[in-house]
């Protein structure tokens, strides 16, 4: 299938946007002192046209906003659209990033082992046209990317490596899906299905599907978020003994096992990416609490039930210390002044950590929670998440922030975003790089 490239923007749009940059770069100097550009070659780009940017000099801001398309949570709006609608409404949001003075957009391509890509290795994803493996007609992921770029925006290449369905019944995956073909590959758990992160060949398998879009499209990163092994579910075990039994020699226990084989999928990818192209950024987005003081002297002053390192066994900690991810997006999906997982205790327990790592630090922030009845009085303030930008302000590792989501962003139910707006994004703003 042959894929969309880059639609320039007009020399006048171009230089409007370049002449806001440059103030903008020159305010952000001001407030947090200069730097220089990366040192590298750049090569040309893939699938998008024309050379690749260089990457951006210090004190610029993250400015960013997740597009889930996971059931067609953001995007596209409902399964089975016309390809020319389905493209309407995927330009729609990117204008809107534009019109927010947002300067990145983290778009889910692999929701649940299906792309938004003519994928060799999975089928086309359910979303776009209610039936997994179906052709929408178009490439969604080739026409993001060109399109964001001409648009001044970054475009993160969002993918859940591990979920296979929101159902456990293989039998509703597509015809020839991976997971009915390795059936050994996949365990039920809490009403959905996943590939077992323990086995070696499912780890390079879900590698392999991911990096072919690297290979493919000039995406500016790989983007994870916090799925890694599963939330925990009351009362039921995910069954992966006989996968332990097999591979979890020389470990002292299961959980450390798990950790491992996490650990392993974040180092090999990390390599992996920088093998194909050195200036694709590779980024997680962890749940916020790693471990709690409580459980662990190096851990928040939380009380969080759920804890990354032990429940996910997702050492978040350990993969920025090493350095083997390019940014974090800590997901502190609470307000200033949650007793359990307050902000503001997390922003600076997250500041510490990636402090002396050269991690960018960018804070995951629950615009979806804003004027929700269901949240707590602090959620009913328009200037809850402005709040938040400013206490995050004072600690110099954070370097923006990204919001939850894409359709919030759009509807601004009781204005918190045009608050935010309003307080920090006088101007545009290129992203760190």
């Amino acid at each position: 299938m042959r894929h969309i490239g880059r639609r320039g923007l007009a020399a006048a749009a171009l230089g409007a946007v370049a002449s806001l940059w440059a103030a903008a770069d020159a305010g952000a100097a001001a407030r947090h002192g200069s730097g220089g550009l990366a040192d590298g070659k750049h090569g040309e780009h893939r699938h998008g046209g024309g050379k690749r940017r260089k990457r951006k000099a210090a004190g610029r801001e993250f400015r960013g906003m997740w597009l889930a398309t996971v059931a067609n949570r953001d995007w596209p709006s409902k399964p089975g659209l016309p390809a020319d609608r389905q493209r309407a409404e995927l330009l729609a949001f990117l204008d809107t990033a534009v019109e927010r003075r947002l300067n990145a957009v983290v778009f889910q391509v692999r929701p649940t082992a299906d792309a938004l890509w003519p994928s060799p290795y999975e089928p086309w994803a359910q979303c776009l046209t209610g039936v997994q493996g179906r052709d929408p007609g178009w490439d969604p992921l080739g026409t993001a990317v060109a399109e964001a770029h001409a648009r001044g925006l970054e475009l993160h290449a969002w993918f859940n490596p591990y979920r296979v369905a929101n159902h456990t019944d293989p039998a509703r995956l597509s015809e020839g899906h991976p997971a009915r073909v390795h059936p050994d590959w996949v365990i039920p758990y809490g009403g959905k299905l996943y590939y077992d992160p323990g086995l070696p060949e499912v780890r390079s398998f879900v590698e392999d599907a991911m990096l072919d879009a690297v290979r493919r499209y000039d995406i500016d990163a790989v983007h994870f978020d916090d799925y890694f092994y599963p939330y925990p579910v009351a009362g039921q075990a995910f069954a992966d003994d006989g996968t332990y039994a097999a591979h979890g020699a020389g470990f002292p226990d299961k959980a450390a096992w798990r950790r491992d084989n996490i650990d392993r999928l974040v180092r090999e990818m990390s390599q992996r990416i920088r093998e194909i192209d050195k200036d694709v950024r590779f980024g997680i987005s962890p749940f916020g609490v790693w471990r709690n003081a409580a459980t662990d002297p190096l851990g928040s002053n939380t009380r969080a039930g759920v804890q990354t390192y032990d429940h996910l066994h997702a050492d978040t900690r350990k993969w920025v210390k090493e350095r083997w991810i390019d940014y974090v997006v800590p997901q502190l999906y609470w307000h200033i002044g949650h007793a359990a997982a307050d902000y503001a205790e997390l922003v600076p327990w997250w500041d510490g950590v990636a402090r002396g790592t050269g991690v960018e630090l960018y804070v995951g922030e629950a615009l979806y929670k804003a004027g929700d009845p269901a949240q707590p009085a602090a959620w009913q303030d328009p200037a809850e998440l402005s709040r938040h930008l400013t206490l995050a302000g004072e600690y110099p590792r954070v370097r923006g922030h990204v919001f939850f989501s894409g359709k919030e962003v759009v509807t601004d139910r009781v204005g918190a975003m045009a608050r935010v707006v309003a307080d920090h994004y006088p101007a545009p703003a290129r992203p760190p790089g």
